[in-house]
This record gives C-alpha cells, structure tokens and sequence, in this order.
C-alpha cells in the first residue's frame, strides 16, 4: 500500500492561524474536530495572531522558534496547519522542526484514507492523494535534481526526481481510466431508474450534520454513523417505499466542509454525481450547530461546483432534541410547497413529516380521481391493486368496476401505455367527475 499510517495516534502541535482575510478563516474548532476524527493526540494548540501570511514560514521566525523547541520538548512527530502550505513553505517548515509537516488539505485527505472502504472510494482517494503528491515530489529528491556526469553517474537520461513524476502520471492516467469506468456503471444505473421512473433522493449537507443517522432511520439500515468528520466517505443507495409515491432510491453521500479542497471534489465527482442526478436534494442541517448559516453556504458553494444547486431542495433541520421548546414541524413558502423539516433522526421525532414533504414536493403531478373500467380492462384494474393506488372499489348497473384511485401521473400514464391505449384519450372516457 503506497500510503500507510501509524497504528496508535501520533503526537501532533496544531497551528491556527489567526487575522486572515474573513473569506480566508478557517474554524478552530473544526480544526481540532478534523485532527481528532483523523487519530492524532494534540500535545499543543498554537493560535497565530498574524495579518500578513510569511512567503518562507506563513507564520513568523519567532512562532516558529516557539514551535521547534515544543516539538524537541514533547517529541512531537507531526505538526499540523489549518491552511493550505505551498511546497516550499512544507519544506522550509520540516527542516526546521525535523518532523513531518501536514497542511489542512493533506490532513483532510488521511480522513479520507482511512473512511474509504469500497474500491472505488479507494481509488478516489489515492488520485486525490496522488496529484497532491505530485506538487511536493522535489521533497526527499534534492541530491538527485541534477543530473551529474562521471564515472557510475551515467544514467538513462532521466533524474529519479523526473522517474518518480513519470509513474505517478501513469498511475494517475490508471486511475482516471479507472474512474471513468465507475462513472459510466453508474450512469448506465441511473439511465434503469428513470426508465423504470423510480425518483432518486439524496441526503447531502455539512459533514456530521446527522445525514447517515437519518438515512439509517429511513431505511432501517446499518450504515456507519459516528460523531466525527466524514464518517461516510462511500455512497450507499437504499431503496425506500413512500404512500403515494411507491419506490424511491435514496442516496447517504459524504458531507461537505469549508474549503473543500478541490482536488477532492474533482477525484470525488463520480460519487458527487449521484447528487447532481436526483429529483430531490435533502439539505440535512445541524439545527444545533451555532456556525450554521455558514456551513449552509459552504454547502451551497460545492452543490455549484458539481452543477445540483440548481435542483429541488428540502432543508431538514436535524438535532432539535438539543434544542429547548423547537418541535418537529414543517415550514412552508409562500406557494404552501414545504421549504423546511424540523426533526430528530436520533429519536425518530419528525420523520413521518419528512415522509410527507418528500411526497408532496415529488407527487406533484398526482393523479386523485374515479375511473370506469369496463371488464375488458380487467388486467389494467389489477395492476392499480398491485400498485395499492386503490382507495375503494365499486361496480355500476352496467357492470363496470368504478376506482378510487391516487397514484402518481406518470404511473398512470405509463400503465395505460402498456395497456396499449393513449393515456390522454383514456382519462376522456374514463374518468368520472
């Protein structure tokens, strides 16, 4: 395995580096949550009040004095920032200290490495790994940049510097390839729903927002949920039974977090398609969390990036069993349509509004109404009953079955279709006022 980590947790000094540009901030809190759902024990927390970011250093020669003689004092293995370093400042910083140096993106990235469990979660992580990597090969290859003549320094042209760079293309050409293959099975699945019409949902939102704990609650799956930053790394699809709607697949996709790093996002978007293919979004909000207008937008930013925001969404207020007097409700706008779901997925609170909402805004185009089936249509009468679009059942004088049935428009129309008959034709003749 080309990335391996350490079995128990490596002491690690965080940096945080305070002033900066209000778009620019990280949250420290979030900070310490990444470093402790990645597996490292914090020996110290270091909060750098600086407006200008260093070129050498990104913080200054005294912080970084500081910091040398706490990792010489603790023997510290790792030191983390909570931005993005560039190559040099990584470098500069690790001859400094004598340890390793991660920055925000290569700390979110070992998240990642040991979430994924399926192959294809694997792969995207290694391609987001690798063309992290790529930027950073001179590390560890200094005495190698040049290519020296003499006697057994003769070589095939080709510094191990320029050896290393090529194989990583060819891997990461591999995995692309690879991915493509990803990307072409699951459209060719989502390609079998929407000719059998089934809608797909899926649970998108700020990471531990509570999206698989109440993907679990929906379904009565077993799908890992934990307390910690990216709990789920792999896309789990599940299918769910609605009234009035029938089957849906919905979809639990990995959380969003500020500043996403794009390489993720790009070695993620055949998973993040599953998002951008749905009929419905389920924005799941942490209700408790104090950052969540900005979490909100954050979300929103990276749902543009993979081309959803423009899809119906439905807002799920989660966790409002830590909340005093909020109730489970559902917020309509101004069109009645619902806009907002207050609920616990931990205790179950809410979720039959849920079940509502989502079949209101997916059943818009229902069809409630009476049908007059001659005995000829006896085969048709018995699909509505398999469907459970009857809500009651009589016969006229003449013999004719009269049904009250609600089923969705498209459903209908595609029965008729296969009944051989012009869906617009028999609703003429059969439907009764």
């Amino acid at each position: 395995m080309l990335f391996e980590r350490p079995d128990g947790g490596e002491r690690a000094i965080l940096v945080h580096l305070d002033g900066q540009d209000p778009e620019a901030r990280e949250d420290p809190q979030e900070f310490q949550e990444l470093t402790r759902s990645a597996g490292a024990d914090t020996v110290a927390f270091i909060n750098v009040s600086r407006h200008q970011p260093s070129a050498k250093f990104l913080i200054g020669s005294g912080k970084v004095e500081e910091i040398r003689d706490l990792v010489a004092a603790h023997e510290v293995e790792l030191v983390i920032f909570n931005h993005t370093l560039t190559p040099s400042q990584e470098r500069n910083l690790e001859r400094e200290f004598e340890c390793r140096v991660l920055d925000r993106t290569g700390l979110i990235l070992d998240i990642f490495a040991q979430r994924a469990r399926t192959h294809e979660g694997k792969l995207q992580v290694e391609l987001a790994q690798l063309e992290h990597m790529s930027t950073r090969l001179v590390r560890g290859w200094t005495h190698l940049e040049r290519q020296k003549g003499g006697i057994g320094l003769r070589g095939p042209g080709e510094t191990q510097l320029e050896t290393d760079r090529r194989l990583l293309r060819v891997r990461i050409r591999q995995i692309k390839s690879r991915l493509e293959k990803v990307r072409s099975q699951r459209e060719l699945a989502r390609r079998g729903r929407r000719r059998a019409e089934i809608p797909a949902v899926s649970l998108v939102g700020y990471t531990n927002a509570g999206k698989s704990t109440l993907f679990n609650a929906l379904t009565t799956s077993d799908v890992y949920a934990a307390d910690q930053l990216f709990a789920t790394l792999d896309p789990t699809l599940r299918r769910l039974e609605l009234d009035d709607i029938g089957p849906v697949i919905l979809a639990d996709t990995v959380g969003f977090i500020r500043h996403l790093p794009h390489k993720l996002v790009e070695a993620f978007r055949a998973t993040l398609e599953e998002s951008s293919n749905s009929d419905l979004l389920l924005h799941v909000i942490d209700a408790f969390e104090p950052e969540r207008d900005a979490q909100i937008e954050q979300v929103m930013a990276v749902l543009g990036e993979i081309g959803a925001d423009e899809l119906p969404i439905l807002e799920i207020y989660n966790k409002i069993d830590l909340l005093d007097g909020v109730e489970p409700q559902i917020q309509r706008n101004a069109e009645g349509k619902p806009q907002r779901v207050w609920l616990s997925a931990r205790d179950g609170s809410g979720l039959e509004l849920l079940g509502q909402a989502i079949t209101e805004l997916l059943g818009d185009d229902l069809f409630v109404g009476t049908l007059r089936l001659p005995q000829t249509l006896a085969r048709l009468r018995a699909q509505f009953f398999d469907l459970g679009a009857v809500q009651s059942e009589e016969h006229d004088e003449q013999g004719d079955c009269v049904l009250s049935v609600r089923l969705p428009r498209i459903e209908l129309n595609r029965l008729v279709s296969r009944a051989g008959l012009r869906p617009t034709e028999f609703l003429e003749q059969h439907t009764l006022q």
